[in-house]
């Protein structure tokens, strides 16, 4: 069933982008300002919100937990398409959650994120949504 195929593909998309962002954050420099100062800045400074963590802190723990989203979405998503996917064909809300992920995902990434995110989104997101129309026509 080609809409199986398509819900594993942009499920393990997501997923593989959560992975690959939270090795990533934790493990490398790839998310750190090119300018020292700045860094420096954030590691002093708190947020408005709350003076228990600074703005580096709270970078760093956002990041990890957005990284964690896209992972368990996938750890939901891949297993539901593989094992049990008359479940995903016969609940609405389950078939167009994923589509209504990507989208919202596909909004943020253009505005605010850079290419390779952005391509992947939208290849994931490409597959929900045409899975979702070939589950519903």
């Amino acid at each position: 069933m080609l809409s199986q195929v398509l819900f594993i593909v942009g499920a393990a998309i997501f997923g593989l982008l959560g992975f690959v962002h939270l090795i990533y954050t934790l493990f490398t420099d790839k998310f750190h300002p090119h300018n020292p100062d700045v860094m420096a800045v954030m590691k002093s400074s708190t947020t408005k919100i709350t003076k228990e963590t600074t703005v580096w802190r709270a970078w760093v723990g956002f990041n990890a937990s957005h990284s964690i989203g896209a992972i368990l979405f996938a750890a939901i998503y891949i297993p539901l398409g593989f094992s049990h996917i008359q479940f995903i064909v016969n609940n609405s809300w389950f078939g167009v959650l994923p589509s209504i992920i990507g989208i919202s995902y596909l909004i943020i990434a253009k505005d605010y994120w850079f290419k390779i995110p952005f391509f992947g989104i939208l290849i994931s997101t490409i597959c929900f949504v045409s899975a979702f129309f070939l589950i519903n026509t």
